[in-house]
């Protein structure tokens, strides 16, 4: 094959149908035994030959649209590559946190006093393959591209190093078919291509995947219309994909065994909206039309102030999704801080259609409506944002004793300079006040509280409940005793 697409190993994993478990990915390799760690969060997807079953869905999307310009890619497994590199002209490989510079790598790697992560352990594995440095003797392209392009900027020698010869970032559609050229025609390609305003896809630009994805995963629009200062989606149009579209993609996982699927979007209760406020038709259509086909539907973003908005909307969506087989539904969602000050200044869309003043309300609105629906979100609070005061830390560890009783894992995460605050310096663990560590252990006291209970959902129906359930336990216990060494946990 000329063209070759992959992913690393931590990308190649179903999670166990749970997408929010492969979070897990961004802990350091010093917990549990590493194969251990790995069966517990990121077991290995099925292949044949090689070839994966599913794969990453961003990854699905560039394989589709170099299909529809006539070439002939191949999605393999990174640990099958020896295979099928003898031909190979271009080794296309998709990112999401090759470095563990996001979020949630940063947080964990800085608390836990280690360098790396289990993601960046295996991006950097593919690299030290012979079969690789072989390869590119003979003239092999190394295109990199997803959405964590945006750290090999922080790399530029590890660039160098592996003769990487294109990284893109951003939305490729409209551009990889011509790079894709050049690099099989061995011309020189630039190294690094930032996707241009008018260079984004438009919806009819956009294809239809032709392989089953993940977990199900399925696009459902792409853009923000919230704003928020410190996030790189924002910067993007909004783009809501029509229902004929989606279908289409469903039953082509659904054609491939899959019965859990994830509608993916940064607001998935803004779909077919062109503001703020739920367009409440076009959300209980794509409820039926998910339920239709898989037996277990979720959701990958939502916002508070959405479902705040119309509190009756997740009522009725609930008693579409939830039945016999799907006892919960849930999504991540950005609490951010618990401060109105902090609001109005880093995201003043994101209470939108209230006020900035109306934040903390509008977040406990939110959690009331979700308890009472089954809705249990994986919410983020950012710590270290460069307009935060004392006071805007205080305000969040209020609102999170306020939010005690709400069936939620709620995850703190330092600070990362991306989106229109790119040019701020990164939060790191020395700046860390007594209030910032007392938000910490509130954060963490709230997240034990509820996890036990959330792992107990996840695995019903499992044949191997029992065996694993005990041991991601001693997972958080681990957790739980590096993070109190590190003088952060009671």
């Amino acid at each position: 094959m000329e063209i070759l697409l992959t992913a690393d190993r931590t990308l190649m994993s179903t999670y166990h149908d749970n997408e929010f478990i492969g979070f897990g990915t961004t802990a350091p390799p010093y917990i549990l035994p590493e194969w251990l760690y790995k069966a517990l969060f990121f077991p290995p997807l099925p292949t044949r030959d090689g070839i994966p079953t599913f794969a990453p869905y961003g990854l699905r999307k560039i394989e589709a649209q170099l299909i529809n310009e006539g070439f002939n890619p191949l999605t393999v497994d990174s640990d099958s590559l020896k295979r099928y590199l003898d031909d190979t002209k271009v080794l296309a490989i998709h990112v999401m946190d090759p470095f563990g510079l996001g979020p949630s790598s940063t947080t964990l790697s800085r608390i836990l006093k280690t360098g790396e992560t289990y993601s960046s352990k295996y991006f950097r594995a593919i690299f030290e393959k012979p079969e690789i440095k072989e390869a590119q003797k003979r003239g092999l392209k190394i295109i990199i591209g997803g959405p964590g392009a945006w750290q090999l900027k922080y790399r530029p020698k590890f660039l160098e190093e592996h003769q990487i010869d294109c990284v893109i970032e951003g939305e490729a559609e409209r551009i990889i078919g011509d790079l894709f050229r050049r690099a099989l025609k061995g011309d020189e390609l630039p190294s690094f291509y930032e996707v241009g305003i008018k260079e984004v896809p438009s919806l009819e630009e956009i294809p239809d995947i032709r392989r089953p994805s993940i977990n199900g995963l399925i696009e459902i629009g792409r853009g923000c219309c919230r704003g928020c200062d410190f996030c790189q989606v924002t910067l993007r149009p909004l783009r809501w994909y029509p229902l004929e579209k989606i279908e289409r993609e469903l039953k082509l996982n659904t054609r491939s065994g899959i019965r859990h699927m994830i509608f993916h979007a940064e607001d998935v209760l803004l779909y077919g909206s062109k503001n703020t406020i739920p367009n409440r038709e076009k959300i209980l259509e794509l409820s039926k039309l998910g339920k239709k086909y898989a037996l277990y539907v979720n959701w990958s973003h939502a916002s508070m102030a959405a479902v705040a908005a119309d509190t009756k909307l997740m009522e009725e969506t609930a008693e579409i999704l939830i039945d016999e087989t799907q006892e919960t539904f849930g999504a991540e969602m950005g609490i951010e801080t618990g401060s109105a000050e902090l609001v109005k200044k880093a995201m003043r869309a994101k209470a939108h259609p209230f006020k900035p003043e109306q934040w903390p309300e509008v977040v406990k609105t939110a959690a009331g409506v979700m308890t009472d629906n089954n809705f249990v979100p994986a919410c983020t609070l950012i710590v270290g944002l460069p307009q935060e005061t004392d006071d805007d830390v205080v305000k969040t560890i209020e609102l999170m004793d306020d939010l005690k009783d709400f069936k939620s894992l709620i995850v703190p995460l330092f600070f990362v300079p991306v989106g229109r605050l790119k040019d701020e310096d990164w939060f790191r663990t020395e700046r860390l006040s007594d209030l910032q560590k007392e938000l910490l252990l509130a954060c963490m006291r709230h997240d034990v509280r509820w996890v036990y209970d959330l792992l107990q959902t996840n695995m019903k129906g499992k044949w191997y409940r029992g065996f694993v359930n005990p041991l991601y336990r001693l997972f958080i216990r681990l957790v739980k005793r590096k993070a109190r060494k590190a003088g952060l946990v009671f």
